[in-house]
């Protein structure tokens, strides 16, 4: 019958040899049980993984292929985990290596050096009363202090004078001048010689609500101080606030300290309200002066003051018979910053103990005044409209004439013709009456 032929063994054919630039062909896959995964080569699994459909053409293949690309996701929670770890150390590796790359390219950081504001300079503060710089606004505070001084020759050198702010000059009695002195940023501890009140230096007084140290008064001058509400400090009824000296006999060794006399100002609770002087700006000595030279004929040789200008200081240096006028206190000569001469009506008054009549000016209202300052001169008005109003000074246009700052001397003349002066550019005198 017949018998098994057992077909011929096929051989396979060999793999031909995959160029590295082509996917190599697909084995058949053999599966030895339902269970078990089929066998895969790395190739194939790299193949799986990202397919790539390639349209190069090479000389060997006469078709293109194509090369598809799949994004490989991992497959299960181990691989989540490993991929985000892994993701994460390269996360951190970069920055780190960034920051290694750029922390020597970046320029350091330049210095600032700080920023220091100037501060502003202080304003200035100024003396209600002279006009001079002080350090303590307080001492605008205190009250002015008005301090009668004898000016009879037996009075000088009287002391004190060149520490006042303002000093009044005006016949007494019997053609002998007498000063007020004006007290209050500045405070010798020896002014005298003190004598006695006369009407119209209350009345200058009162125009600086100052409070008035005399000794005794004239009778006049008595009544007034109670019916115009002075605020007095007679010696009479304060003697433990005033001391009599040793060296000069009486009545010409009265003498007291403004700050003994503040103290009485305190206890009496006096105060000063009241209007300074309008002050200039800016003050210099003019090239040619047109006044270096001043002569107040008050009274007579005795009394009559002259003042010699001194452009370095801008001051007037003042001398009495032809002698200079000194401060007993400092020895230094007398030297107003400004020279006012004001014109006012004189008229005898009632007589006094020793049969001289007291002087008797009308110090409220208007008249000629000369106000020196810088070496020249401007001619214009006082100006007084009560007792308690300021006296005011203003040119001929009826403009305010600011004042320099420092010490005025304010000298009370009867009539224009005793005002004269002389500089190194103007005729030698002025004798005009307004």
């Amino acid at each position: 019958m017949f018998q098994d032929v057992v077909p011929p063994r096929r051989r396979r054919p060999k793999p031909k040899s995959i160029e590295r630039s082509e996917e190599p062909a697909e084995l058949p896959m053999v599966v030895d049980a339902p269970d078990q995964v089929p066998f895969k080569t790395p190739e194939e699994t790299a193949a799986e993984d990202v397919r790539v459909t390639s349209t190069a053409t090479t000389p060997d293949t006469p078709q293109s292929s194509k090369k598809r690309f799949r994004i490989w996701r991992p497959h299960g929670r181990k691989q989540w985990i490993i991929t985000a770890v892994t993701a994460a150390i390269l996360v951190v590796a970069g920055g780190g290596t960034a920051w290694a790359l750029t922390r020597h390219t970046q320029p350091a950081p330049v210095a600032q050096k700080p920023v220091i504001k100037k501060a502003s300079p202080p304003k200035p503060i100024y003396s209600d009363l002279s006009g001079l710089p002080i350090t303590d606004p307080s001492l605008n505070s205190k009250p002015v202090t008005a301090v009668m001084i004898e000016n009879s020759t037996d009075a000088r050198p009287q002391s004190g004078l060149s520490q006042a702010g303002i000093v009044f000059e005006a016949q007494a009695e019997g053609g002998i001048t007498r000063f007020m002195a004006l007290y209050q940023d500045t405070a010798p501890d020896n002014v005298g010689p003190i004598r006695s009140a006369r009407p119209y230096y209350i009345q200058w007084a009162l125009g600086f609500d100052a409070a008035y140290a005399h000794v005794g008064g004239s009778p006049d001058a008595l009544s007034d101080i109670g019916s115009w509400g002075v605020q007095d400090m007679n010696q009479f009824y304060n003697g433990n606030y005033y001391h009599r000296i040793t060296t000069r006999a009486a009545p010409h060794n009265v003498y007291t300290g403004i700050s003994t006399l503040n103290q009485l100002e305190s206890s009496k609770g006096y105060t000063s309200t009241f209007t300074g002087f309008p002050r200039a700006a800016s003050q210099q000595a003019i090239s040619q002066p047109t006044a270096s030279s001043i002569d107040l004929a008050v009274s007579s040789a005795l009394y009559n003051p002259h003042y010699d200008f001194d452009p370095t200081t801008n001051t007037y240096k003042r001398s009495t018979d032809g002698t200079p006028d000194t401060d007993a206190n400092t020895g230094q000569q007398l030297a107003p910053t400004v020279v006012i001469a004001i014109v006012v009506p004189l008229s005898q008054g009632a007589l006094d103990a020793s049969g001289a009549y007291y002087s008797d000016y009308n110090v409220i209202g208007t008249g000629t005044a000369y106000v020196f300052q810088n070496g020249g001169v401007t001619v214009g008005e006082w100006h007084k409209a009560s007792n308690t109003d300021q006296i005011t000074f203003t040119d001929n246009n009826g403009t305010t004439v600011p004042l320099n700052r420092g010490q005025t001397w304010i000298t009370a003349v009867s009539a224009a013709s005793q005002v004269s002066y002389k500089g190194t550019a103007a005729p030698s005198s002025s004798t005009t009456t307004h």
